[in-house]
Formats: structure tokens, sequence, C-alpha cells
């Protein structure tokens, strides 16, 4: 095992993390022009084309967002990234998660959480989840997968300063639970 944590093609049973890049566009937000997926998250238009944009540059730019892909039907059903990594302090945090509806509330969120808490603990021994304060379906979520609230603080959302609620699952924590 190498210590440099590295964005790498992820999977598991049921779903593939690709590394996101720039052609990716059209395919990713054919799933994120829905705007039932962002009506809890602190930025409630992000459906919208030009909103999505900036988030979209935003994770192709941090090297460290996927495409979520349905091995099934080979579609983009997603998203998600790593973020905030800190060798020095053994974190890394996993979030800007989301799905097409038609895979919520099944193994879809947990077996994508599950691949990436998987592959961060070969490297860290936190790894924290920052959830807005009404976005309620991304705290249940989290919680189902064992992670604890650890704390509260504003986060910057497109210059607005958002109550988010930060969450941990430590890795010795996670080798004893649902594998």
């Amino acid at each position: 095992m190498t210590n440099e944590f590295k964005i790498q093609d992820l999977e598991s049973d049921i779903v593939r993390l690709v590394p996101l890049t720039e052609s990716d566009f059209e395919r990713l937000y054919d799933v994120a022009c829905d705007p039932l997926i962002w009506e809890q998250h602190p930025a409630p238009d992000r459906y919208k084309r030009e909103v999505f944009e900036r988030f979209f540059n935003g994770a192709v730019s941090s090297c460290s967002a996927f495409n979520v892909i349905d091995k099934l039907t080979d579609k983009v059903i997603g998203s998600t990234r790593y973020y905030d990594y800190l060798p020095e302090k053994q974190s890394v945090a996993i979030g800007y998660t989301f799905l097409a509806r038609s895979f919520w509330g099944g193994q879809y969120n947990k077996s994508v959480k599950k691949i990436l808490l998987d592959y961060a603990f070969q490297f860290v021994d936190k790894v924290y989840f920052h959830i807005g304060s009404t976005n309620f379906r991304s705290q249940k979520a989290i919680e189902k997968i064992g992670a604890t609230k650890v704390g509260e603080f504003d986060m910057d959302i497109n210059g607005e300063k958002l109550l988010h609620f930060e969450y941990l699952v430590r890795k010795n924590d996670w080798e004893n639970t649902i594998k």
C-alpha cells in the first residue's frame, strides 16, 4: 500500500466511481437538473444550468470528484467527492454527493459511501461529512452508515453563510460496523 491518497476508479457490485472530467458535464447535468434533488440542500437552485456549472467546475478542478455509475445500465446516476484531505490530521471529508431520485432509499448511497470509506481508511483514520442543517434526508442517510454528529459550523455557499452539521466516522468504528 502506498501512502499517497490518489483518486482512482472504485467499484462495488452495483456501482462504479469514475473520476470526473470536463467531458462529463452533460451526462451529469441530465441527473442534476431535477429540482427535487436539491429541495433540502443549502443550494436549492443547483438544478439550474448556470448554478450547476459553477458546482461542476469546482468538482472538476478539485481533482477528487467522481461520477457515480450504475453498473447494471452503465449510466451516470450522480456524483460525489473527497475534499479537505489533511494527511497531518489523518482525515479527509466526503461530500457533494447527489443521486438521481430513482436511486434514493435503496442500497446505492450506502454502497457509494462504503466504497469511499473503505478506500479512504487505507490512508486516514477519520472521515468527515458536512451536511446542511435542513438536509434531513442526507442527515438520516449518513447516520444509517454509523456517522456521529460532532459539531456545527457555518459554511460559505455561493457567498452566503449557512449552518452545516459535521459528522464523523472513525476508522476503528468503521471496521466494527457494516461490511
